[in-house]
């Protein structure tokens, strides 16, 4: 009797062993799966992109255009790769008031968000202030902002700041509002107060709209940033590079320029979206995407 025990108990161990190993076999074939349809997504761009600077290249020869109307995408690389140490310059300049514009702009626009939402008195206050800095054309406000704060990162931080806070006040006043009445009604039932709902239900909601804004901001800080620099800044900086070397001619260096700012724009967005897929993976429109 205890060995037929024993050997019920070892088959079934068995099974067990196996079903695991198919459970094994199904993630990783998933996550396969996932990888190729990634780099097939990839395909599409990378091609194109290719494509475009293969024409351009070649146009830009056959056609003999000169290099200070537009020079080819292998002198920009050559440019590129001898002078590293002057664009790594340029970024860390130009970098630190775009992240520290991002935060602030942002963090405002969403505090603000919050208090507008929590009163009526506010909303018909602030609403119209920030519609009139939404308003504010970045070339007026730049040298203001340089006069005010100086020519370092901080005036271009503060350029940042009006440019990104009025996306950010927008999106999330949506956003809070996105929650339904049927379960704001759930939450009164519980006796939630306002900041119970606001974190348990309003702003789980509000997220895909906040992280648009953040998205959003990403190119309005760097667009900002560098504008900014036109009208004040250190003997550094991409703005800068840009405007003096046009002065100079040296276009293949503006390009090389543009191509480092918009590098550092599109990994910038890339981050914000890789954040906002983690962390609003229950939303409706990813799991479209993955069935």
């Amino acid at each position: 009797m205890g060995g037929a025990v024993r050997g019920r108990g070892a088959v079934g161990g068995a099974g067990r062993g196996y079903r695991l190993r198919r459970t094994d076999r199904r993630a990783a074939h998933g996550v396969h799966a996932m990888t190729l349809q990634r780099l097939r997504d990839l395909l599409p761009p990378l091609a194109f992109g290719l494509a475009v600077l293969a024409i351009w290249e070649a146009g830009v020869r056959l056609l003999h255009v000169p290099a200070i109307i537009l020079p080819p995408p292998s002198a920009i690389a050559v440019r590129l790769a001898t002078s590293v140490p002057t664009l790594a310059a340029d970024f860390r300049q130009t970098i630190q008031g775009v992240l520290a514009g991002y935060a602030l702009g942002s963090l405002a626009g969403f505090v603000v968000a919050i208090l507008i939402d929590r009163s009526q008195f506010l909303q018909r206050g602030l609403m119209p202030i920030g519609n009139l800095v939404s308003a504010l054309p970045i070339v007026g406000v730049a040298p203001i902002m340089v006069m005010w704060f100086g020519f370092d990162w901080q005036s271009k931080a503060a350029v940042v700041v009006v440019m990104t806070f009025f996306p950010m006040l927008v999106n999330t006043i949506a956003g809070l509002a996105g929650a339904g009445a049927m379960e704001r009604d759930l939450m009164k039932t519980y006796g939630a107060d306002y900041w119970q709902t606001l974190l348990a239900l309003r702003l789980p909601v509000a997220m895909p709209f906040i992280f648009n804004a953040l998205k959003i901001n990403t190119t309005l800080a760097m667009i900002g940033a560098i504008v900014a620099e036109f009208f004040g800044t250190p003997t550094v900086g991409m703005g800068f590079r840009i405007s003096t070397e046009v002065g100079h001619l040296s276009i293949d260096m503006v390009w090389a320029t543009i191509v480092v700012a918009a590098v550092t724009g599109s990994l910038f967005y890339a981050l914000v979206a890789g954040v906002e897929r983690r962390v609003t993976f229950w939303h409706a429109s990813y799991r479209a995407k993955e069935a």
